[in-house]
């Protein structure tokens, strides 16, 4: 490579040239240099001297030694770029984020929050528990439904083409719940109305999500980008039946408005400030899409189908203690407003944090994921089984934190075998599943507690304790957890 470094003319020379004219060329090519002049030497080599210092700031130096003088750097782009413009680059990236992880946050508050409300709710609208557990089931079952085919659009679509109305659909249908209750005297139905709209919309959004953060960030910035989404799904998990127990201070319906106020902003900062991946978007067909999930269920079946089985009665367990507990904390502890929330929120801590460092020990000890399963399930069933020992708040919430610990440990593992039962372009379907059955947990859990509440305390808590056991059985014959070489 030549580069012409100057080529000077002594002043009041002509251009035709005189004796005074200095010209100089260095020449890099590879692990030599050689410089010519022709004319004086030591002119050129001041020039030269004088012309480097701007040169190397130019090019930043990597540290590795090599015989070249300078090397051309294949850096990250951003070394490239004015200080300035990298700290807004920088900026930007950390909002559209922040904007991400709003959408799993306002995701899980479409259940959580309103736990806390449901005694006020029976009392407003005239419900039984059972009636009042419905509110969750019409919206996880929709929800849940609707997750596989969130995930087909958006392949074939486009991320933001799905979330962006999925968000919006998600609020309007906390707004029908809301205005339903302010104006009608009998809002139940239209209440009820109101939550499948919004089911819809939450269908697979959490999902879409984190495909759209993998579509964003790339290497070692998607693992850390992801697992914070995971946590900010955590974070909303803790501090649902907080805000939940907060925002009814104004009125039981008051929570429904919230959903469209933080749904609708989350929206517009998606489609206004989050990028996406240009290019031709693909999508297997339907059939070809069944063909695909008949194929794995007739190799990992019988793994897959134990372990949509865990997951879905962890969750249904968990929703239905809530369920039962949030009525009981005002009717028999008499607990109340923004402390009810706190009280609620500690087994739904124990089973976040405990699923945190769960995933953390536990991802490379593959050896651990069965007996873990296996006896968080059974850990559940003891601490169910003792709940109806109790008379008194204290022995109540340190049971329902072994709970939460309990089915906090086994979720991990469990996730983990559904992601690895598969080949990379077959995970997505069997991921999505496993999210239906979660959703369909949800959704049985507090009506079936409403049920069983009828029942009596101990028949409805060893019920529970019976169901957890063999689960914990179908676990243990079922599982077999793939070999580190896998």
């Amino acid at each position: 490579m030549s580069l012409l470094l100057f080529q000077p003319t002594a002043p009041g020379s002509s251009s035709a040239g005189t004796s005074h004219q200095f010209t100089a060329t260095l020449t890099l090519l590879g692990e030599s240099s050689s410089v010519l002049f022709q004319s004086s030497r030591v002119y050129s080599a001041i020039k030269i001297l004088a012309f480097i210092p701007s040169f190397v700031k130019s090019r930043p130096f990597t540290g590795k030694h090599t015989n070249s003088v300078f090397q051309p750097l294949p850096l990250h782009p951003l070394h490239y770029m004015p200080i300035e413009r990298r700290t807004n680059l920088k900026k930007k990236t950390a909002l559209q984020f922040a904007i991400l992880c709003g959408v799993p946050l306002v995701m899980v508050l479409g259940n959580s929050m309103l736990i806390p409300v449901f005694p006020q709710m029976k009392q407003a609208m005239g419900l039984t528990q059972f009636q009042v557990g419905l509110i969750v089931t019409f919206f996880s079952v929709p929800a849940g439904i609707l997750i596989p085919f969130a995930g087909l659009l958006s392949d074939r679509y486009g991320r933001k083409v799905i979330i962006v109305p999925a968000l919006f659909i998600y609020g309007l249908g906390g707004l029908i719940c809301g205005f339903s209750a302010l104006f009608m005297e009998e809002p139940y139905s239209l209440l009820l109305a109101g939550r499948v709209v919004q089911g819809a919309g939450a269908g697979g959004t959490y999902q879409l999500a984190m495909a759209l953060t993998g579509d964003t960030f790339q290497s070692s910035e998607r693992t850390k980008a992801l697992g914070l989404l995971e946590a900010s799904n955590g974070l909303g998990k803790v501090l649902s039946p907080i805000l939940g127990s907060l925002i009814a201070l104004l009125s039981w319906y008051a929570p429904f408005f919230a959903y469209g106020l933080l749904a609708f902003p989350i929206a517009l900062g998606v489609w206004f400030l989050v990028p996406e991946m240009q290019g031709k978007h693909t999508c297997e067909s339907l059939q070809e899409y069944w063909r695909k999930l008949k194929e794995v269920f007739k190799e990992k079946g019988r793994l897959l189908l134990a372990s949509y089985l865990v997951g879905m009665v962890a969750l249904f367990l968990l929703f239905g203690v809530l369920s039962y507990i949030s009525d009981i904390l005002e009717s028999t502890y008499n607990v109340y407003g923004l402390k009810k929330g706190f009280v609620l929120a500690i087994p739904v801590f124990s089973m976040a944090l405990t699923s945190y460092l769960s995933g953390q020990f536990l991802s490379d000890k593959q050896f651990l994921w069965k007996p873990i399963i296996v006896g968080g399930m059974f850990t559940t069933a003891v601490t169910l089984g003792l709940l109806p020992l109790f008379t008194s708040l204290k022995p109540h919430m340190a049971t329902l934190f072994l709970t939460g610990v309990s089915i906090g440990i086994l979720l991990p593992p469990i996730n983990s075998l559904i992601t690895g039962a598969t080949s990379t372009d077959r995970r997505g379907m069997i991921t999505c599943l496993y999210g239906t059955v979660r959703f369909f947990g949800v959704a049985i859990g507090p009506p079936s507690f409403g049920l069983a509440a009828g029942l009596g305390t101990w028949a409805m808590f060893l019920g529970c304790a019976c169901i957890a056991a063999t689960t914990a059985i179908i676990a243990a014959v079922s599982i077999t957890p793939p070999r580190p070489s896998e």
